[in-house]
């Protein structure tokens, strides 16, 4: 049974979409914790109603990244975990953090990367005027939203879209699919990370998966 240790900053959307398919047995695996660094994350509460540890490791009570990183780290640690996932989990976390973890370690980002790696991806998707958007799981490296991708999922964008429709959108029809099925794959050994590349059942990716390769399940 593979320890899964869930990092979040807001409102844990996509953690309600990890507990439902724990909750539903669609991942070999179960959430050991939550962890924030914010106390008032609404995530938490939806991990206390599921019967999920909580701890909070306040990023303003460390004057410096590295220390904040090892107190999170340690935290991380003791859940042993087999998956760190970020859900929403906004701070950047140093080299030496990210090298303890390495391997084991998802993010998803609200663009199809590379384009747009950072903050307000919706809105410079409509300043670039793009005939499509998404978001992307991707193995987390020290480059900043520049891992490994693992799977994608796009859509149209339409000319009403606003950066606030665009958010919704990949959330609810991109994001809340694609991120259980690669924690889900990876619990099950299909997915993993070695020497920088992707390998998917014994195959190294030369390009991300696509919303077509959803097991039946995640649709």
């Amino acid at each position: 049974m593979n320890n899964i240790v869930v990092l979040i900053s807001g409102q844990g959307r996509n953690l309600q979409a990890l507990i439902e398919a724990q909750q539903a047995e669609r991942i070999a695996g179960r959430i050991a914790a939550v962890v924030s660094n914010r106390a008032d994350a609404p995530g938490l509460e939806r991990a206390r109603e599921a019967g999920i540890l909580t701890e909070v490791v306040p990023h303003a009570d460390y004057a410096q990244r590295d220390v904040f990183d090892a107190a999170l780290a340690a935290v991380i640690g003791r859940h042993h975990p087999d998956i760190v996932v970020m859900a929403g989990f906004m701070r950047v976390v140093g080299d030496e953090f990210i090298r303890r973890f390495r391997g084991r370690m998802l993010n998803i980002h609200p663009s199809l990367l590379p384009k747009y790696p950072g903050l307000k991806t919706h809105q410079r998707v409509l300043e670039a005027g793009d005939a499509e958007h998404g978001a992307t799981v991707h193995f987390v490296t020290e480059q900043l939203d520049g891992g490994p991708a693992v799977i994608q999922g796009r859509f149209s964008v339409n000319p009403q879209d606003t950066a606030e429709t665009l958010a919704e959108r990949v959330m609810r029809d991109i994001e809340l699919k694609i991120y259980p099925q690669a924690v889900a794959w990876m619990a099950r050994g299909e997915l993993k990370l070695d020497s920088e590349q992707v390998w998917f059942r014994g195959k190294r990716l030369v390009r991300p998966l696509g919303l077509d390769d959803l097991d039946e399940e995640f649709r």
